[in-house]
């Protein structure tokens, strides 16, 4: 069965309207958020969308993250109703993840040692390898690299070009 999903990397979420700035507000590395439709948004404002927090968050470590930063986004996700949060760090290949349980206030670690794991709610399969995590598809595919995906978005905007259609204009 397939449903409606907003996915965003890098977009700020806005879980509640304040009346005075600063309003409290997190820009996870991706989401997703089902039962939203996909679409621009300048960013997500929970209260404009039927007050659906993203279900799933990934943030992927950069060189500037502090343990502090992680944490504070951990709680900031546990607050406002995230279900399954994945934290990776591609230098040293720690994986980890937090799974909310029945009672709103509980989550439960996801460790490495209990790879591979699959998202209950996206069914897709994380694996941690000696040179890094693999995700996998729910029908067992590898996911794409990112730089993988722009080659075949260039190879086929080429392809249109060859046949006298502009990319831009579709």
């Amino acid at each position: 069965k397939s449903q409606v999903a907003f996915v965003a990397g890098d977009l700020l979420w806005y879980p509640v309207q304040v009346e005075r700035p600063p309003a409290p507000r997190q820009a996870p590395d991706a989401m997703v958020v089902l039962g939203r439709r996909d679409g621009d948004r300048g960013s997500y404002k929970q209260w404009e969308e039927e007050n659906i927090p993203p279900q799933v968050v990934f943030e992927i470590f950069s060189p500037s993250n502090t343990m502090s930063e992680i944490a504070a986004k951990q709680q900031f996700y546990q607050q406002y109703g995230v279900l399954e949060m994945y934290f990776y760090n591609p230098q040293s290949h720690d994986f980890w993840g937090f799974q909310r349980t029945t009672a709103p206030e509980n989550f439960v670690l996801i460790r490495p040692l209990q790879l591979p794991w699959t998202s209950p709610l996206l069914n897709i399969r994380f694996e941690l390898f000696d040179d890094g995590l693999a995700v996998y598809h729910p029908n067992g595919e590898l996911f794409k690299e990112p730089g993988d995906l722009f080659d075949e978005r260039d190879r086929a905007f080429a392809k249109l070009r060859e046949m006298g259609i502009d990319p831009e204009t579709l």
